[in-house]
């Protein structure tokens, strides 16, 4: 008994995560809390798993009748429909808080703001884009290839946007009266998990472009987590979302740059 109660809780955990990461609905014997969704965090690789199986099933059948490009796009779409351009719209607030503010204040102020600036029009444009260009390169050389830089693209980008609660301090703004729910601190254990759906993807990609993929992101993750300190003292949910998307267009980077092989 005591064992089904474990796994109902995990189980409780992983829906949490899915609720914060996506618009797909959850069951109704869900219970969601703060506390609950500081634990979810670890789990929130295995989202960005499932997402990316969503997105390349997407691409797959998608590619079997229509040109590559048209078939990326495809996918990018269903993406964004599943997450509600969740971390996009994290991407495009960083930017326009980081670029348009002087002080720490003011940043979190902008970013809090609903309008989109330049700056976040700006990034927002070119991340997609280039985005989009990696991968019709990668499912031109060959469709799997595509396939696989999905998957472990949208897995891999949220262990390391993820992993920053573990080491950064969250920033809350004081200004807002209704601040969006963020996972505010993560335990060694969920760290722990986190990590390992990352290293299971890491695993099934097997070769240099796991190595340098493992240092790409290791690296990425120390200069954001210091540019993020660096600017406002820490991290907010909207950074997070910006990490998710400098990760993703990494990870596509290093497989074209790399290969599968």
């Amino acid at each position: 008994m005591s064992g089904d109660i474990k796994w109902l809780r995990q189980l409780n955990l992983f829906f949490v995560a899915m609720s914060f990461f996506t618009r797909i609905p959850t069951p109704s014997w869900v219970v969601i809390d703060n506390d609950k969704l500081n634990k979810a965090s670890r789990y929130f690789g295995l989202v960005g798993l499932f997402i990316g199986l969503i997105c390349a099933l997407v691409f797959w059948l998608a590619q079997l009748i229509l040109p590559a490009s048209i078939a990326i796009l495809l996918a990018m779409v269903a993406g964004v429909l599943v997450t509600g351009a969740f971390h996009e719209d994290g991407l495009a607030d960083t930017a326009d808080g980081f670029g348009g503010g002087h002080t720490v204040e003011d940043k979190l102020r902008i970013m809090k703001d609903s309008q989109l600036g330049s700056y976040g029009a700006l990034s927002l444009g070119l991340v997609l884009l280039l985005k989009w260009q990696l991968l019709v390169e990668l499912a031109l050389y060959s469709p799997m290839a595509a396939v696989s830089a999905l998957i472990a693209g949208h897995t891999l980008s949220r262990v390391v946007a993820s992993s920053l609660i573990f080491s950064e301090q969250y920033v809350r703004d004081e200004n807002t009266s209704n601040p969006k729910p963020i996972a505010q601190g993560q335990h060694l254990n969920d760290l722990f998990i986190l990590i390992a759906s990352g290293i299971f993807v890491l695993l099934w990609l097997n070769g240099v472009a796991a190595f340098v993929l493992f240092i790409t992101l290791w690296l990425v993750r120390i200069l954001l987590g210091g540019f993020f300190r660096k600017q406002i003292g820490g991290y907010t949910g909207d950074t997070l979302g910006a990490a998710q998307q400098i990760s993703e267009v990494c990870c596509y980077l290093v497989i074209l740059a790399v290969g599968l092989n």
